[in-house]
C-alpha cells in the first residue's frame, strides 16, 4: 500500500469516528426511553384516575354546574346530579286551578275502569265512602268558571251554607272521589231510531269514568219504563244490555224517572245520581210532571240530563222537553246539556262523568233540629281566593226536614 493511500483510510476513519460520536447521545437516548416510558406512563394514568375530584367553592351555577378555573372557553362544565324539591313551590300548592273540560277519549294506555281523565285531569283513583251521619245534611257541590270548566282545588273556607237565612257551620269537607251508585235512564222511543247507536256510545263513554266501587243500573223506556239491568259493579253487564234495544214506541220520560228514584232505595251507595238520555218531552206517563217533581225534591238523587233537541219540535211535549228536564235537574244540583247533534253525545257524556268525580261534597248538621218534615231551602256560597274570574256554583236548592 501507498503512503498516500494509507494516509486516505486514515482520514475516512476518523471522520467515522467522530460521526459516531455525534449520534451515541441520541441513540443512547432513544433506548432509555424506550425503557422508561411504558413503566412512567401506566403509572401516571393510574394516579389520574385514582386522584379525587377538587373541592371549588368558585364557579358554582345555579343549576349545580361548576366549571374549573383552568377549564377552556369551549369545554363543557361539569355537571352536578340535579335533586327534586320534596315538595312543590308554595305559591303553586296554594293556587286554585281551573282544569279543562274532558272532551276526548282517554288514552289506549289508560286503564278502564279509570282514571282518565282526558283532559281534565284530577280524575282520581282513590275513593272514599262519604261519612254516615243520618243528622247532617250533605250537598254535593260543582264549580265551574266562565268557559264551563271545572274548578278544583278549592278548600272548605271557600264554602258557605245557608239554610233559610241563616249560615250553617260545615261539619265535614271533602272533594275525593266517592264511589256513587248511578242509574241510567235510557230513550228507546220511535224518535230514537237514528240516535240509537251513538247513545250507545255515549253510555260506553261514560262508563270509563267509573270506579271499581260504583254500581249501576240500567232503564230503558218508551211506552213504558223497564229495567233492563238491575245493580250492578259490571258495565259490561249493563253495557251489553243495550246492544239489543230497538227503537219504537212514545217516550213515558216522567215514569221512568219515577222508577229510576224507586229504585235508588236499595243503593248501596250514599252518593247517588242519575243521567237521563232523552231526545223529546214526555208523552205517555202516567205520572204527571208536578208529581215528578215533588218526588224529585224528596230524593237525595242528582240528576243529570243529555237533552237531543230538534231545531223545531213538531209537538208541543217536546217544545216542552228541555224546560222539563232543566227543572228537574235544577233542584237536585245536576245540569241538563241541550245538544244539536247525535255526534256530541260521547263527548258530553264524558264530561258528566268527569264532573261527577270533581264535586266538592259539604257536610253540616242544620242549626234548626225541629224534625217537622217541612222544605228547607238550601243556597251554598263561594269566597273565592282572589284573582279567579266570576265562578258558577251547582248545588241542590233545598231538602225535606226529617219528621217524626
Amino acid at each position: 500500500m501507498s503512503i498516500g493511500s494509507a494516509a486516505a483510510a486514515g482520514s475516512r476513519g476518523r471522520a467515522l469516528a467522530l460521526s459516531f460520536a455525534r449520534f451515541l447521545p441520541i441513540l443512547a437516548c432513544t433506548a432509555f426511553a424506550l425503557l422508561i416510558v411504558p413503566v412512567i406512563v401506566p403509572a401516571v394514568v393510574a394516579a389520574q384516575d385514582t386522584k379525587p375530584p377538587a373541592a371549588s367553592s368558585q364557579g358554582q351555577t345555579a343549576g349545580g354546574q361548576a366549571a374549573s378555573p383552568g377549564s377552556s372557553a369551549g369545554a363543557p362544565p361539569a355537571t352536578a346530579p340535579a335533586t327534586a324539591p320534596a315538595t312543590a313551590p308554595v305559591a303553586e300548592q296554594d293556587t286554585v286551578h281551573v282544569e279543562p273540560r274532558a272532551l276526548s277519549k282517554p288514552e289506549a294506555t289508560q286503564p278502564a275502569p279509570p282514571p282518565r281523565a282526558p283532559d281534565v285531569p284530577g280524575i282520581k283513583t282513590r275513593t272514599r265512602p262519604l261519612v254516615r251521619d243520618v243528622n247532617l245534611v250533605l250537598v254535593p257541590v260543582t264549580i265551574t268558571d266562565p268557559m264551563n270548566r271545572l274548578v278544583t282545588g278549592l278548600e272548605k273556607e271557600n264554602f258557605q251554607v245557608f239554610e233559610g237565612d241563616k249560615s250553617q257551620p260545615i261539619q265535614s269537607f271533602t272533594s275525593e272521589d266517592a264511589p256513587i251508585s248511578l242509574g241510567v235512564i235510557f230513550d228507546v222511543s220511535g224518535s230514537m231510531s237514528d240516535k240509537i247507536q251513538k247513545s250507545r256510545d255515549a253510555v260506553v263513554e261514560f262508563f270509563k269514568t267509573a270506579n271499581p266501587q260504583d254500581e249501576f243500573f240500567m232503564i230503558t223506556f218508551s211506552d213504558q219504563p223497564e229495567l233492563i239491568a238491575d245493580f250492578t259493579r259490571s258495565v259490561e253487564e249493563v253495557q251489553d244490555k243495550l246492544i239489543t234495544v230497538q227503537a219504537k214506541g212514545r217516550t213515558a220520560l216522567l215514569d221512568a224517572i219515577y222508577l229510576g228514584i224507586d229504585k235508588m232505595h236499595n243503593a248501596h251507595n250514599q252518593k247517588k245520581a242519575l243521567l237521563i238520555i232523552s231526545d223529546g218531552g214526555d208523552n205517555r206517563s202516567r205520572y204527571t210532571e208536578s208529581e215528578i217533581k215533588s218526588r224529585v225534591r224528596e230524593a237525595d238523587v242528582q240528576i243529570y240530563a243529555i237533552g237531543l233537541f230538534d231545531a223545531a219540535p213538531p209537538t208541543p211535549e217536546e217544545r216542552e222537553g228541555p224546560s222539563l228536564l232543566a227543572d228537574i235537574t235544577e233542584v237536585t244540583g245536576g245540569r241538563t246539556f241541550t245538544i244539536d247533534s247525535a255526534s256530541e253525545l260521547s263527548d258530553v257524556a264524558t264530561k258528566i262523568g268527569v264532573e261527577l268525580r270533581n264535586q266538592y261534597v259539604i257536610g253540616y248538621r242544620p242549626i234548626n233540629a225541629a224534625r217537622d218534615g217541612k222544605w228547607r231551602k238550601i243556597k251554598v256560597k263561594l269566597l273565592p281566593p282572589k284573582g279567579l274570574p266570576p265562578l258558577h256554583v251547582y248545588a241542590k236548592t233545598g231538602y225535606y226536614a226529617p219528621s217524626e
